[in-house]
């Protein structure tokens, strides 16, 4: 117990103190994801930029894949790989980056957004892959936070008292998807599971796994597949060849499991939706790059 615990206090030392500044990110994801990523942009470009060889990313928890659509913007990355088991969310990336983005962008464009078609919308049992994702961006767009898990509802009054239409953007939404068409050709989408995608790739050096899985405490409010096994996935993760940075919340669960799998970590102030500052952990294969 006395190593464990002054492992955690050497770790704890090795800290950003700056929080960054979520508006300085462009922002490419349609979705308003609940647990994004976009506030770690800064640090994941550091990360990709530590080689300058021909690399691969995976991003097997995609969720509103900021990572990914940075990596191909900004060509971080040769090759893009997002995974995501949800089905909703899911739908959405296959018709973006596999699918007729065109017909989505033009949807959400053209779409009457009033409470009585919304909930056509939303109700209707058998969808299309398009239809789904469609209406997975309008749930995300008109609902609570962004949570489109079971339990959560439509935004009442919202921003100035514009109800459901506070965080509809169509025009933004529109953009957002046609310019994801430009680099979708260097962009792959597999519906799957992320434990079966990083094994099938766990032996090549060349590929760099973005790993933010449901975090422990949270996952359960905002995502449908929260529930994963942690320790299957920091054993996994730690046989991968190539370079990766798994994220998480900062607990002692979390901090115990990079010590049981002898993986160096990093802690990373950030600001939650609601301005509440807290810590979260960067485990990685090097720090090298965090300089």
């Amino acid at each position: 117990m006395d190593g464990q615990l002054s492992i955690f206090e050497t770790k704890q030392e090795k800290t950003t103190s700056k929080v960054v500044n979520v508006s300085s990110v462009p922002q490419r994801s349609p979705f308003r994801y609940p647990g994004g990523k976009t506030w770690l942009i800064p640090v994941v470009r550091k990360w990709l930029k530590q080689s300058k060889e021909t690399k691969t990313l995976i991003e097997p928890f995609a969720g509103g894949g900021i990572v990914s659509l940075t990596a191909a913007f900004e060509s971080l990355a040769d090759k893009i790989v997002m995974v995501e088991l949800d089905h909703e969310v899911a739908a959405v990336w296959e018709v973006i980056v596999n699918g007729d983005h065109n017909w989505l962008a033009d949807k959400i464009y053209s779409f009457d957004l009033t409470s009585e078609n919304a909930n056509l919308i939303l109700k209707k049992e058998v969808k299309t892959i398009k239809e789904q994702a469609f209406s997975t961006i309008l749930k995300n767009r008109i609902f609570h936070g962004g949570i489109i898990t079971k339990g959560s509802g439509q935004i009442k009054n919202g921003e100035n008292g514009k109800g459901i239409k506070s965080r509809w953007y169509p025009k933004t939404l529109r953009d957002r998807i046609l310019a994801v068409a430009h680099v979708k050709p260097k962009m792959k989408f597999i519906t799957g599971d992320a434990f079966a995608e990083l094994e099938k790739i766990k032996n090549d050096v060349n590929i760099y796994s973005f790993i933010d899985p449901p975090y422990t405490v949270a996952g359960r409010r905002l995502y449908t597949h929260f529930e994963i096994d942690h320790d299957a996935l920091f054993a996994l993760t730690s046989q991968l060849k190539g370079k990766f940075m798994l994220t998480y919340d900062d607990t002692e669960e979390i901090r115990g499991l990079a010590v049981r799998y002898n993986l160096d970590f990093r802690t990373i102030p950030m600001k939650t939706t609601h301005h509440i500052q807290k810590n979260e952990i960067i485990i990685s294969d090097n720090f090298d790059w965090w300089k």
